[in-house]
């Protein structure tokens, strides 16, 4: 969503970097590059010049001037002031004293709220309550029926006494706040301690539209008011927030669509001009794509600082802490890492889902945009499939996995054996870096030069040009035997001419030798075995 804001913002800061001192136009340069970027993000233009003005306000202050590293304190207060606009602190639900805690969702049509009503219900019923989920979009065709599919999904009832309308062509019959009054009281006849109500929207912001949310509003008394936005509408954001605003008095915002590559504006514009705090983010489509909103996060995110907490939390909400803990002791026991523990650890990768959205967390990600948005997905299920396919034995001890074996593996899972090759190589590199761990010696460095995980550049599975490498070229190019290059001939005549009959001389016996070697390789007599890397006694066959 913030690509091309974190871009401009990266490649401004950039220009700071290494000044010892930062002159007034070096902070007007920076600002104007940064207005720039924020108005073509489609930010609106009062939080654009307030964001600004208070950016300026503290660059020239003693706060940058008196830093050790200016250009870094400059991104600081970037970080800050974005933040600020953000909403300054993350804010969850409040849930009502007395049960059920009654959340209303209200936006325009087609923002998502129908789909959000099931994410919620999941992510509560996830954390212990009892949701139920209530109707009133009585005017959209097929909403009720989407609502009971997600509701279905999330495994929360819905109340629907009313099917809606099926077609456009239909005139929609039902009272959707007589809906919402029902669907209160039957929640708490059965004991739900939260009820989500799903209302209608429009295209438009009207009169009608207000009216009937206002109406369901005071009608349950709800505890919660959430505005649903679809990130990706731009300036029009701010206007269709304040006409909510004033018509229903919202309590939080809710962005959808966060993944989508539109410029973000609505982000960083909303919670800033309603000064109402965005609550939650919908990433995707799935149930489990909806997070928490951090403003401080978001902003560091923006500024292509990583986003380190939310991986961890995600790594801990869906990591197997038995299988961690297995783990832990295989490294304390220095035992050696197996392909039976690599494919654990895929299995456990694709539980927190979409690698893209989990490397794009990482501090940088920006910089390797390109090769995250060409990651093979489908990358982590061939490598299960070729782990799967082998024998316990190979997947114990690797290194009997021969060429036959391999092309059986291969076809086993339905892959090219080049990739078999290239996982066998990979899991070489982790089971090298997880020993070296293991015995408290830190990161190794891996073939091909920088430390870390086992080939990020070639090597990260579903990575362009995984694995790929030259097939060891490189190594060999280094490798012992390696010839010493030749001399030039010697500019004196007789001395030229002497290296020119020793070379001949050279040439033939090389030659003699060749045609006095079996058909297998060299005799004995030819050859010194000790100077031969040669497995333990396979002298014998050189004799």
């Amino acid at each position: 969503m913030f690509n091309s804001l974190s871009d401009r913002l990266t490649a401004t800061f950039k220009n700071l970097k290494g000044k010892g001192r930062l002159s007034e136009a070096d902070i007007d340069g920076t600002a104007r590059e940064i207005r720039r970027a924020l108005l073509d993000a489609d930010v609106a233009v009062p939080v654009v010049r307030e964001f600004i003005a208070k950016v300026k306000a503290r660059a020239l202050g003693a706060e940058v001037s008196e830093a050790l590293n200016p250009g870094q304190q400059v991104v600081k207060i970037v970080n800050e002031e974005l933040v600020g606009i953000l909403g300054g602190e993350t804010r969850e639900l409040r849930f009502a004293k007395q049960p059920p805690t009654i959340i209303m969702l209200a936006g325009l049509q087609g923002a998502g709220k129908t789909t959000l009503a099931g994410k919620l219900a999941h992510r509560l019923k996830s954390q212990g309550h009892t949701p139920m989920l209530v109707a009133c979009d009585l005017q959209r065709p097929n909403a009720v029926n989407q609502l009971q599919v997600g509701g279905q999904k999330a495994g929360a009832p819905v109340f629907a006494p009313h099917p809606g309308v099926s077609s456009e062509a239909e005139t929609p019959t039902g009272d959707p706040v007589k809906v919402a009054r029902d669907g209160v009281a039957e929640a708490q006849s059965k004991l739900h301690d939260v009820v989500i109500i799903d209302t209608a929207g429009r295209l438009g912001v009207d009169q009608e539209l207000m009216d009937q949310a206002a109406n369901i509003k005071s009608a349950v008394g709800a505890h919660e008011v959430l505005f649903v936005i679809d990130a990706m509408i731009g300036q029009d954001a701010v206007a269709t927030a304040q006409a909510f605003d004033e018509g229903v008095d919202f309590t939080g915002v809710v962005l959808s669509k966060l993944d989508g590559d539109a410029r973000g504006g609505a982000a960083l514009s909303v919670a800033s001009v309603t000064g109402k705090p965005v609550m939650y983010a919908s990433t995707g489509e799935g149930l489990k794509d909806f997070e928490v909103f951090h403003p401080d996060r978001m902003a560091r995110r923006i500024l292509d600082m990583g986003d380190v907490l939310s991986l961890i939390e995600q790594a801990e909400a869906s990591w197997d802490q038995a299988e961690a803990a297995k783990m832990a002791q295989k490294f304390a026991d220095q035992e050696d890492f197996t392909l039976d523990d690599f494919l654990n650890q895929m299995q456990q990768l694709k539980k927190m889902g979409s690698m893209k959205k989990l490397l794009g967390m990482m501090p940088g990600a920006q910089g390797m945009r390109e090769q995250l948005e060409q990651f093979d997905e489908s990358s982590i299920g061939r490598i299960e499939a070729m782990i799967q396919s082998m024998t316990q034995h190979e997947r114990l001890a690797p290194k009997i996995i021969n060429g036959s074996r391999r092309a059986r593996i291969a076809r086993g899972s339905g892959v090219h054996v080049s990739e078999v090759n290239q996982l066998l190589e990979r899991f070489g590199q982790a089971q090298k870096m997880m020993k070296k761990m293991a015995s408290g010696g830190g990161m190794p460095q891996m073939p091909g030069g920088g430390g870390g995980m086992p080939g990020m550049g070639g090597g990260m599975p579903g990575m362009p040009g995984a694995g790929s490498g030259d097939g060891g070229a490189s190594r060999r190019k280094k490798g012992k035997g390696q010839q010493q290059k030749k001399k030039g001939k010697s500019g004196n005549p007789a001395k030229a001419a002497q290296q020119e009959r020793e070379a001949e001389q050279r040439r033939s016996q090389s030659a003699q030798k060749r045609m006095d070697g079996s058909s297998f390789g060299a005799q004995g007599g030819d050859v010194d075995p000790s100077q031969l890397d040669l497995p333990k006694g396979f002298e014998k066959y050189l004799k």
